[in-house]
């Protein structure tokens, strides 16, 4: 189903998406760790009204989906991630921790991308993947000489 805005009206609303994916998800951080988590997690800490507020503002990625013409399948993806984390945020103590790592608008927001540019017909900027590149070539060459050792032994 071919959205009926424009690429710059489809990059801008993925910019927005962005931009409220970072402030729910990953725009704090604990000093001296890697652990990024935004204000989602937060509001989950009111008992169960917080979780309650943030699957309400988990809906605005799926209204912006809805609004592109993301199709059913794209959709029931991102309310499936919107149910999990829900789910996980009302479990006492572990569901504020889950909350913080599931981070549900982040995946949202990159379903939609993913949709999005195949509907604009571009590819995402997927990086070469050296690390697999260099394992698979060293275990290669290794199985050889391996191979070449036993067949030169007598």
């Amino acid at each position: 189903m071919k959205s009926s805005y424009s690429d710059e009206e489809l990059r801008s609303t993925l910019d927005r998406l962005d931009t409220f994916s970072y402030y729910t998800d990953s725009n704090l951080r604990i000093p001296f760790t890697g652990v990024r988590f935004g204000l989602s997690p937060l509001i989950g800490l009111i008992p169960v009204i917080g979780d309650f507020a943030g699957l309400i503002l988990s809906l605005y990625v799926l209204y912006e989906a809805r609004k592109v013409g993301a199709s059913g399948k794209v959709q029931r993806k991102m309310i499936r991630h919107m149910l999990i984390e829900f789910v996980g945020g009302l479990i006492p103590v572990f569901g504020d921790a889950f909350d913080a790592v599931y981070k549900a608008n982040t995946k949202n927001t990159e379903i939609l991308r993913r949709y999005l540019y195949h509907e604009l017909g571009e590819g995402p900027n997927r990086q070469f993947p050296w690390f697999t590149f260099i394992w698979v070539g060293l275990s290669l060459i290794l199985v050889l000489v391996i191979m070449f050792l036993l067949l030169k032994t007598p």
